[in-house]
């Protein structure tokens, strides 16, 4: 119902249109026809008018006797030929005694138009001395005009009145192009209902096909429809990867939680149930109970940091006027300097090649503190888990990081996981180092809160490559 009344509107509002214009069009073509047919007999009766005054003169046409010789020697049937002066009195007339004109003549129209513009005409007038209905044409030549008339005849009548063939053609015309428009308008209705259809179907959460799609047109509104569905699709897998995640997450989570939550009851439940247990003992177990604690600190704050991560998009799109511009490299400095020892401890040397500034936009509300844990995960993961590596550098070029190292590296066949949560190239080992498998993930989003791109590939020669860049950033030139 909805469709058929958009098909009855879009029909009627440009058909209406259309309808419009043709009428115009038809009303002015018919004052044009019936212009130009009487143009074409005013045209004859001037040069009527011209050839008389070309023949007699001025002063000839003045003359009575010259006059009626003339009109003897150029007979045309019930032809009325009248000379005016410029004062309207009536000097020759052949069809009338001068004496029944009686009138002044000078506010005819056809003599007042001649009077201004040199020739006029009246379409249908009766005489008053002839009582017959005549079309005048007067000219004027210096102090004299001249008018000419012809009765109106049937012939007269039959050939100034307009050819209606043109009517019936744009009577045609306008038919068959409504029948067009209709078409046209049906068709369109039909392709919106089926994007109507397809937006029912996705309100009720009813199952979807693709058979709507094959239906559309290959046209604008084709594409236009094939860009929407596109766009419900994308969302809709949005939406389920979101769901599919969310449901990961938790899974991992319970997972991950599951062994220190299972470790810590069982340190203590043995505690408490052995109150004559030997002190270095109770020592170790509450120290491993410390341990396994400040790992599911660990893991609920990176927890807690993703969680914040996943929902950037919406608080940058609310703040996108409140930019704050930081440099970074103090922030890298201290990373470097809180992991010192570490690096130390594991025999790696640091390779730094950075400018003296880079700084970067930010909408984040603590870009510091992201900044900051994006570059300390990358280095925690070369600490824990590039085995056998001596050298670590971080270079920044053609505002490109690169974060690098000669361990041992990563099976390439890991390469496309390495940023996915909880995700582990050894989880054994992971687990035995203290890592909770989301350091990765959270430099990932870090990243993209910044509108940016990372990459991870395997270093030449062996070890791991981790390039990214931000969106906005501005280098200075020096190095340090």
């Amino acid at each position: 119902m909805v469709i058929r009344s958009f098909q009855r509107n879009l029909f009627f509002s440009i058909g209406g249109i259309f309808l419009v214009f043709a009428i115009c069009f038809s009303i002015y073509q018919y004052h044009r026809e019936k212009n130009y047919k009487i143009d074409i007999l005013h045209s004859r009766l001037q040069m009527y008018n011209y050839e008389m005054m070309q023949s007699l003169g001025e002063e000839g046409i003045m003359e009575d006797s010259l006059f009626d010789d003339y009109m003897h020697s150029h007979v045309i049937d019930r032809l009325r030929v009248t000379v005016i002066d410029i004062h309207g009195n009536v000097i020759h007339d052949n069809c009338t005694e001068l004496d029944s004109l009686q009138s002044n003549h000078l506010l005819r129209e056809e003599v007042k138009e001649a009077m201004i513009k040199g020739n006029g005409y009246d379409i249908k007038r009766t005489s008053q001395s002839t009582h017959e209905t005549y079309f005048y044409s007067a000219t004027r030549f210096g102090n004299l005009i001249v008018r000419s008339a012809v009765p109106y005849s049937t012939e007269l009548t039959d050939s100034l009145k307009v050819d209606n063939a043109y009517l019936l053609f744009a009577i045609a015309l306008t038919l068959l192009l409504g029948f067009v428009l209709y078409l046209n308008t049906r068709r369109i209705s039909r392709h919106i209902g089926y994007l109507r259809e397809f937006a029912v179907k996705a309100e009720r959460g009813e199952e979807l096909d693709h058979e709507l799609e094959r239906r559309l047109p290959d046209d604008e509104l084709g594409d236009i429809s094939h860009t929407i569905i596109t766009l419900f699709w994308k969302l809709r897998h949005s939406e389920e990867d979101k769901q599919r995640i969310k449901r990961q997450l938790t899974q991992n989570a319970a997972h991950e939680l599951k062994t220190p939550t299972a470790s810590i009851h069982g340190y203590l439940e043995s505690i408490i149930s052995n109150p004559d247990m030997p002190q270095d003992k109770r020592q170790h177990f509450l120290e491993r109970c410390y341990a396994q604690s400040t790992r599911m600190t660990k893991l609920l704050l990176d927890m807690a940091q993703l969680t914040q991560l996943d929902e950037m998009p919406a608080a940058l799109t609310r703040n996108a006027d409140s930019v704050n511009l930081i440099d970074i490299i103090p922030i890298i400095n201290n990373v470097l300097d809180d992991t010192a020892l570490q690096l130390q401890e594991k025999g790696i040397e640091k390779n730094v090649e950075l400018p003296s500034r880079i700084i970067i936009s930010s909408n984040l509300n603590e870009p510091e503190g992201a900044i900051y844990s994006l570059f300390r995960n990358l280095v925690d993961n070369t600490i824990a888990y590039a085995t056998g590596a001596t050298r670590m550098s971080i270079t920044y070029k053609d505002g490109e990081f690169v974060v690098a190292d000669n361990g041992c590296g990563v099976p390439i066949q890991h390469l496309p996981h390495l940023f996915e949560r909880f995700y582990r190239v050894d989880k054994g080992r992971s687990r035995k180092l203290g890592g909770t498998g989301l350091g990765l993930a959270i430099v990932k989003n870090v990243v993209l809160a910044h509108r940016g791109t990372i990459t991870a590939e395997t270093t030449p020669g062996g070890g791991l490559t981790v390039r990214f860049r931000f969106l906005y950033d501005e280098p200075c030139s020096s190095q340090h």
